[in-house]
């Protein structure tokens, strides 16, 4: 069970999942111990600067990421790259529950991976903007067969939740999932631990952040009373998993947080006087590269460097920060399903790389934790 102790039918054995997993003779499927991603955008943004150093740093750094080839897993049948300039990034994290992400997640050390946060981050033409579309986790689906990085196939499902395409297919079944749903190519795809998270922040020297209103969660561990906060790791990772101490309690109102807190984060980054130490620099390059996972062509430090290079002018104050359109079900309030015909506003606009209209949110499923967190 996740911290929010919130039934999960989306796994191996949900109602909706038919037929036996198929597996490729000789191949079996490790898991993986990677957990909830907040911002991999930030420890990118962190990369290029620790990827200048040479020699042993060099390869120190470029040993520590972890890569996954999801082309290679999903072949050919996938919507087409876009040609206006834009690029679209899957950035995910999950909840294994073992070893040190236990410890921080809570629950059952059951070595199971559930998909606890999940963002298409649209990177306009230029790359001096970004649009960033959270998905919440609860949403009810139709996941498609799809093939994981080990080559083992996974059977169709209906009206399961989002989640369960990591939890079933690791990082491969999450993008085909995510392309099915919008139509939109992922270009890349970003994931980081629950371990990690927690230790970037605390090389940073933690977050400052304020609230409005206490928050006392005693599911994730925080307990704050309104007013300004320098969160450390524990209290950040706390703070970004809490759904019961705001809002209407929705893992909808658990989103807006996490939108807030990346804001604090991105703003934060810039004014830590990186240059002026060798060695923190050093030290939160170490811990960024061993915490993110990537896609095979970001999965060096080269690759990685160049890519996030283009991120650098992209300020908290030009990202655009949505959560998929959605309303709740009216058969469960935990679970939340698809507005699509505002949805399609959504993904219309990433694809021909404008921005997203107001309309695209206005009247949907919101989690009522908007302003409860926000940068000093």
């Amino acid at each position: 069970m996740s911290a929010e102790s919130t039934p999960e039918p989306g796994i191996p054995g949900e109602p909706g999942t038919t037929g036996p997993r198929h597996r490729t003779p000789g191949r079996r499927r490790k898991p993986r111990g990677k957990g909830l991603l907040i911002t991999a955008w930030t420890a990118a943004g962190i990369v290029v600067l620790g990827g200048t150093g040479l020699g042993y740093v060099y390869f120190k750094l470029n040993g520590n990421i972890n890569s996954v080839d999801i082309d290679h897993a999903l072949g050919t049948d996938r919507p087409e790259k876009a040609d206006n300039g834009s690029e679209n990034i899957l950035v995910l994290g999950s909840d294994t529950r073992s070893g040190s992400n236990q410890d921080l997640g809570g629950g059952a050390d059951d070595g199971s991976a559930r998909s606890d946060t999940a963002m298409i981050v649209h990177l306009y033409e230029g790359r001096k903007k970004a649009s960033v579309v959270s998905i919440p986790r609860d949403t009810l689906i139709d996941r498609p067969e799809c093939t994981d990085t080990d080559g083992t196939t996974h059977d169709a499902a209906t009206s399961v939740m989002f989640n369960s395409a990591y939890t079933t297919g690791g990082a491969a079944c999450a993008v085909k999932t995510v392309e099915s749903l919008t139509g939109i190519r992922m270009d890349h795809y970003l994931e980081v631990d629950f371990s990690g998270f927690q230790k970037l922040v605390d090389e940073l020297g933690g977050v400052t952040v304020t609230t409005t209103e206490d928050i006392d969660d005693p599911d994730s561990h925080l307990n704050l009373e309104a007013g300004t906060h320098r969160l450390t790791g524990t209290q950040a990772l706390g703070l970004v998993r809490t759904r019961h101490g705001v809002g209407d309690g929705s893992d909808l109102g658990r989103i807006q947080l996490q939108q807030a807190f990346i804001k604090a984060l991105v703003e934060q980054v810039k004014d830590v006087g990186l240059f002026t130490s060798p060695k923190k620099l050093y030290d939160l390059a170490d811990t960024a590269t061993k915490a993110v996972t990537t896609d095979s062509d970001l999965g060096s430090v080269n690759s990685l460097v160049s890519w996030a290079n283009g991120l650098k002018g992209i300020s908290a104050s030009k990202m655009h920060m949505v959560t998929m359109p959605v309303q709740y079900d009216p058969a469960d309030p935990n679970r939340v399903l698809l507005d699509e015909p505002k949805a399609q506003q959504v993904w219309t606009a990433l694809k021909n790389d404008r921005p997203i209209p107001k309309t695209a949110t206005e009247g949907t499923a919101t989690g009522e934790a908007k302003g409860v967190v926000s940068a000093p």
